[in-house]
């Protein structure tokens, strides 16, 4: 059943090229084992938005930060266009490969450290209400916490927090994570500047203790 990964991020994550982190919020807690080489991430088995065949590998952990690499066939071409100004990005017609997305995974949560924007995206004991500061002063906000098996995923229902970004980037207006404490990150919704959305589960091959 499990195919699950930890982020679908792979082409799309880079819509949100980060810089280097100011002074934001970091996590504790024990290595995850997400975080570990050879943990792999993929999404859909079909096409969403135009973007499939998603896969993605953590290829080096150092210091506690994983680096993720992968590649995705995309034939939209407005999200084609805004990776391209990514400058580990590269497109080859519809094929994308993207190195060097960093994360921080461990018993806690998930924080970004580069290709999304740096700070945190989940702490598993938060509550409606809290908020992550990220790169530039900015926000994560918790907007909702599951209190039953409500959210379909994998084959199952399970619990998620859900984080909002408004984004206004590189023409997405809001992002929108979902997270679970034993799986990590399983799913990832995108708004665009159109109002048109586009949601990706998110797949790992190993999951929290």
């Amino acid at each position: 059943m499990k195919k699950k990964l930890f982020f679908s991020v792979l082409a799309i994550s880079v819509i949100f090229t980060a810089c280097k982190k100011d002074k934001i919020d970091t996590l504790g807690g024990m290595q995850s084992p997400m975080g570990e080489v050879g943990e792999t991430i993929s999404s859909s088995w079909g096409s969403i938005a135009g973007v499939s065949s998603i896969a993605a590998e953590v290829v080096t952990l150092e210091d506690g930060v994983s680096s993720f690499s992968g590649t995705a066939e995309i034939t939209n071409n407005t999200i084609k266009n805004i990776l391209l100004n990514h400058p580990q990005t590269t497109v080859n017609g519809d094929n994308v490969t993207i190195t060097d997305i960093e994360f921080r995974i461990t018993s806690e949560g998930i924080e970004s450290v580069n290709g999304l924007e740096p700070g945190i995206i989940v702490k598993y004991d938060s509550n409606v209400g809290d908020t992550y500061t990220i790169n530039g002063g900015k926000t994560r906000t918790v907007t909702a916490k599951s209190t039953d098996n409500d959210y379909y995923w994998g084959g199952m229902d399970i619990k998620v927090m859900q984080i909002e970004e408004n984004t206004n980037k590189f023409g997405v207006k809001k992002t929108i994570y979902y997270a679970n404490h034993r799986f990590g990150l399983v799913g990832i919704e995108f708004t665009f500047d159109d109002n048109s959305t586009a949601k990706f589960p998110v797949y790992s091959s190993t999951e929290n203790d």
